[in-house]
């Protein structure tokens, strides 16, 4: 499942070809996704400028006029996929702009079941092969009161995540630091790749009991998760399995892991050392984990 620099990345993406522009058509192609599309979801986009985006954790919301939001959850399989002429010039725009040579009138994606044709021409479609995505209508004035995105803790990139805020929220939890970082209550937006790699660049298990980490090991963990998402979403995000980004292309951050998928090779900080015997992999919770035992305690 995409995580926050994968859903940062696209949301980027289709920023720079949607904002200020009309979307003079909307259609869907089916009833809904992993839920039924909000009635008079087409009629609502159609005519509509889109104001702004937001993310909040793995979800994106798109502003439009008249005080509606339309929040976006990509699923595990879902892609934003952009086509039109606009894309060309959308080149050489800022990072995550979307770009693509293929024209508007091109055919529709497989498995497209919304599809927003921008006033210039661009077309946006939502591609979701599982149907594990969602799409609905909320105020924009309302929308952290959604029911999908109601009591979602602290975004980690934002000022206010802090060690002492992290700190706070793991005070007496006797789960792993590992399960407790991908509670979204405790923190928005995180998953398993994005744990694995934080938690190796702060040194810390994810065997280790949550409760524990409050106080230094904090103050290591929350600059590592900042570093880590922030240097994710620079490249593009990680492309593995399903995600792209918006214009197609892959996310190239996967080249840089320390730990994630790496089982058995070498470990970066200590290669060939005594007592390494390179990165480790165990399942907790049914989810796999990477880690260096020597590095990590």
């Amino acid at each position: 499942m995409p995580e926050l620099p994968e859903v940062e990345t696209v949301m980027r993406g289709l920023a720079a070809v949607m904002q200020g522009r009309r979307i003079r058509h909307a259609e869907t192609m089916r009833e809904g996704l992993r839920w039924p599309f909000p009635k008079g979801l087409a009629a609502r986009l159609t005519g509509a400028e889109v104001l702004s985006f937001r993310r909040r954790a793995k979800f994106m919301l798109m502003r439009i006029e008249g005080g509606t939001s339309v929040l976006i959850h990509l699923g595990m399989s879902g892609r934003m996929v952009a086509r039109g002429s606009a894309y060309v010039a959308a080149r050489q725009g800022p990072q995550g702009a979307i770009s693509d040579a293929r024209g508007h009138n091109a055919p529709p994606e497989l498995h497209e079941h919304l599809v927003m044709t921008l006033d210039d021409g661009t077309r946006i479609g939502f591609v979701d092969p599982r149907r594990f995505g969602c799409v609905d209508l909320v105020p924009t004035a309302a929308e952290d009161a959604h029911r999908l995105l109601v009591g979602i803790g602290p975004e980690p990139l934002d000022d206010a995540f802090t060690p002492a805020v992290l700190g706070a929220a793991l005070t007496g939890k006797q789960t792993p630091i590992k399960a407790a970082l991908l509670d979204q209550k405790i923190v928005a937006g995180l998953g398993n790749i994005y744990v694995a790699e934080a938690l190796y660049r702060a040194g810390i298990s994810p065997l280790r009991l949550a409760g524990t980490v409050a106080g230094a090991r904090s103050v290591r963990l929350v600059p590592a998760i900042k570093a880590v998402l922030t240097e994710s979403i620079e490249a593009g995000g990680s492309s593995l399995r399903d995600y792209v980004r918006a214009d197609g292309e892959i996310g190239i951050f996967q080249e840089n892991f320390a730990v994630y998928g790496r089982a058995g090779q070498p470990c970066p900080d200590c290669p060939g050392l005594p007592g390494c015997g390179g990165v480790q992999q165990i399942t907790q919770s049914g989810r796999s984990s990477f880690f260096c035992p020597k590095t990590q305690r």
